[in-house]
């Protein structure tokens, strides 16, 4: 199927908006419950700590192990016996990796809307299927007369996961989720430019400005001038749309990914990567900004 189709198909499922309206914001809510605890859980999950998201490595876990498994498996049924512990080893360690790829996976889900988060939840919910034929698989193996029909449980969660890691290649190459958004091919000017004249930009204020190609987030606080990316790293939201907060941060509009404006750093995700953020002087009344240097906020 082409891409587009596939897309296409998963788009117009209205139950997966449906389904996605009820769990989205049990899981969002569950989060927010644990207070200060839960805040940090799901940053952890995201893998804000990392700066990358930790999702997709956890994800070899299962996809290596219950390929070793197929492999194992096929030399038990040509006659190989030898090979069945390895074989069922490798099948209980694919459902251990699975349980964290299926939590760090709803965790990134939640900071998904629209096409992102249909494809995404039925992403996970092939992956669920197939986590429960390994586990199925994984009982029957125990005994030598339901040996073969677990073998054959595996095969079917094979085939149903490695369709789910299609899909998850669409949505992170087609549809670019989990990419750094601020990664992009516009050219930011090598010294400082005029971007705004300085009484345009009042106290506790921000705007989007240009500077070369680049949008950039002006912004002053306590004082203070700051400028970042304007393009959030996360889905590409608008910083300058977002809220202006206490301690010199700022909150994304779309996903609620919050940001140090002082060096750019992920305060609370779902966002994994830093802001870009760039040098801010004044000079002859105007604002003038460039590339932070490599080491400098």
């Amino acid at each position: 199927m082409k891409q587009e189709s596939l897309l296409d198909t998963i788009s117009s499922q209205r139950w997966l908006k449906t389904a996605g309206d009820a769990l989205q914001p049990a899981v969002l809510n569950a989060f927010a419950a644990g207070g200060t605890t839960g805040k940090r859980l799901k940053n952890v999950l995201h893998g804000t700590w990392l700066g990358f998201p930790l999702h997709p490595a956890l994800t070899d876990v299962p996809v290596g192990s219950w390929t070793t498994a197929a492999v194992l498996d096929g030399m038990e049924l040509l006659g190989e016996k030898k090979y069945a512990p390895g074989a069922d080893a490798a099948v209980a360690v694919g459902l251990a990796g699975a349980v964290g790829a299926a939590l760090t996976g709803l965790t990134d889900w939640t900071g998904t809307t629209g096409k992102r988060r249909k494809a995404g939840l039925l992403h996970g919910l092939l992956n669920t299927t197939a986590a429960a034929l390994y586990a199925t698989s994984l009982f029957l193996r125990r005994r030598k007369e339901t040996r073969g029909a677990g073998i054959g449980l595996s095969m079917l969660g094979y085939g149903i996961m490695t369709y789910s890691a299609h899909l998850g290649g669409h949505l992170v190459y087609r549809m670019q989720t989990g990419v750094d958004h601020t990664a992009t091919s516009e050219t930011p000017p090598k010294d400082f430019v005029a971007v705004l004249p300085e009484k345009e930009l009042a106290e506790n204020t921000m705007r989007c400005v240009k500077a070369g190609e680049v949008n950039v987030l002006l912004a002053r606080k306590d004082g203070k001038l700051f400028a970042l990316h304007h393009t959030c790293s996360h889905q590409g939201g608008p910083l300058s749309e977002g809220d202006l907060l206490d301690d010199c941060r700022v909150r994304c509009p779309w996903h609620g990914s919050v940001f140090s404006l002082e060096d750019g750093s992920v305060v609370d995700g779902p966002a994994t990567e830093s802001q870009p953020t760039f040098e801010v002087r004044t000079h002859d009344g105007q604002i003038e900004v460039r590339p932070a240097k490599a080491g400098k906020a």
